[in-house]
């Protein structure tokens, strides 16, 4: 074959269906864990402290980013529901990309993939640190010092507090896929209570007034801050990369993918009126536990906010847990694939979890929450997040022309405008992001490259087995 054949050739959709359920993974979750599992890896990122980076960007208008974010992520989701009802195998938007697009554009996907989970991690890790801040200081009056809680770039050493939380993701992940889900369920269902509590408590401090210079930077900020929210529908990601490891996949993917996208938007929509209800835009600069400063002010008392902060630090914890549990998944995928190296995809017979594979995704992951501000983190992730939507809805188009008989759970509604508005939507927003963060991406996606030129390509399973073909070979 061509080298042109070479980087266009497809995983053929039986061999995918044949390797669903036979890489050593065991299918032990259903509807409801699987879509907590979604919540748990949305919920706490926009909402726990994304506030304070987005809010000063927007105004009050950043009501409206959440609703674009929301309204794109929304189109994506169906797009996420037919491919995983369709392709029900682990490692999400590569997977389906290497069965539709083709080899390269997987692995430009991958890069988009790896950059979204390991730095979404990182990033929420790093906002957990601030509400164990917060907890410290409600209860014992103290907070650790600036240089074991704060990166080096905002006056510290090393953030502690986000390396100890990705260990302990790790230690979880470690015990097996069963308990880590079951325990992901009870931290999703504390953080929808104290959710709940906040928005019932600030909406007692609601005043008018905070709505009164609504959108203080335009179309543009609410569209920049749509930007750095995006990365926090993560979730819909993550729950397409358990494929392997779900009871009856092709009804169970989309019903969970629409679920947690319905509880998600309405949870954020709700949080958010009620935060710029109750406290003007101005202070959630740079406000560190933001939600918590709210509750304190609202009623004056310190219980409340505490309560919060708690509840902040349990259910945080899922976030971080789904995402690094995300990143290894893909990592299990591509080393199956052979893009890396084959202890990626090494399973323990005990546990039935990648050992190997977690522990060197902690490792990188605990870095980067270790040394990076949050801020860097979040618009990193969105970027990622963005692309990997983008190539899910082209691929729904695709697999729809290639494959029109294929079986599929769940069918997009309003094919083909659906898609094409998700992907449209997707460009829209990335267009608002800063230039610094597409020329890192850009960066990080041509190092991902000339490894799969001088790693991939080479050990790649598909060089021994037929291929689907190149893309033009398919089409004439």
């Amino acid at each position: 074959m061509s080298l042109r054949g070479d980087l266009l050739r497809r995983k053929p959709i039986a061999k995918v269906d044949e390797e669903s359920g036979d890489g050593g993974l065991a299918r032990t979750i259903g509807v409801f864990q699987l879509t907590m599992f979604g919540v748990g890896a949305t919920i706490g990122t926009g909402i726990f402290f994304i506030m304070s980076e987005a809010v000063p960007v927007a105004g009050p208008a950043v009501i409206f980013s959440f609703v674009i974010a929301g309204v794109v992520a929304g189109l994506t989701a169906l797009c996420y529901a037919e491919l995983a009802s369709a392709v029900p195998v682990s490692g999400s938007s590569y997977s389906y990309a290497y069965a539709t697009l083709g080899e390269l554009p997987a692995m430009v996907v991958a890069a988009c993939l790896l950059l979204e989970y390991g730095v979404s991690s990182a990033a929420v890790a790093v906002g957990w640190s601030q509400y164990v801040n917060e907890l410290l200081n409600n209860f014992f009056g103290f907070k650790l010092p600036e240089a074991i809680s704060q990166a080096p770039d905002a006056g510290g050493f090393i953030n502690l507090p986000a390396v100890v939380l990705i260990a302990l993701c790790a230690l979880l992940l470690l015990r097996g896929t069963s308990e880590s889900a079951e325990a992901n369920t009870i931290m999703v269902l504390i953080k929808l209570t104290v959710l709940g509590m906040f928005i019932v408590v600030a909406f007692f401090g609601w005043d008018s007034n905070n709505f009164a210079d609504f959108a203080p930077f335009g179309v543009g900020g609410v569209t920049t801050a749509a930007g750095v929210i995006f990365f926090s529908y993560i979730g819909l990601d993550a729950v397409s990369t358990a494929g392997e490891e779900v009871k009856n996949p092709s009804r169970t993917m989309p019903l969970a993918i629409i679920s947690a996208l319905i509880i998600v938007t309405t949870v954020y929509l709700l949080v958010a009126l009620a935060a710029i209800g109750a406290q003007a835009s101005g202070k959630f600069k740079d406000q560190e536990a933001g939600l918590s400063a709210i509750l304190r002010a609202v009623t004056g008392s310190s219980v409340p906010a505490t309560i919060l902060a708690a509840g902040a630090v349990i259910s945080i914890f899922s976030v971080t847990l789904v995402t690094i549990y995300g990143q290894t998944r893909i990592l299990f995928a591509m080393s199956r694939d052979g893009m890396v190296p084959a202890i990626l995809s090494r399973v323990n017979r005990r546990t039935l979890t990648p050992v190997p594979n977690t522990i060197m995704v902690a490792c990188i992951i605990g870095l980067l929450a270790g040394l990076l501000p949050i801020s860097f983190l979040a618009e990193m992730t969105s970027i990622g997040t963005l692309i990997a939507f983008i190539v899910v809805s082209a691929g729904v188009i695709i697999l729809r022309q290639r494959e029109p008989d294929l079986l599929r759970g769940f069918n997009v509604p309003g094919y083909p405008v659906t898609p094409i508005l998700a992907i449209l939507g997707c460009l829209w927003i990335i267009t608002s992001l800063r230039i610094v963060t597409i020329q890192v991406f850009v960066g990080w996606a041509a190092i991902v490259l000339v490894w799969y030129f001088t790693y991939g390509r080479k050990h790649a399973t598909l060089n021994n087995q037929p291929s689907a073909g190149p893309v033009s070979e398919d089409r004439s």
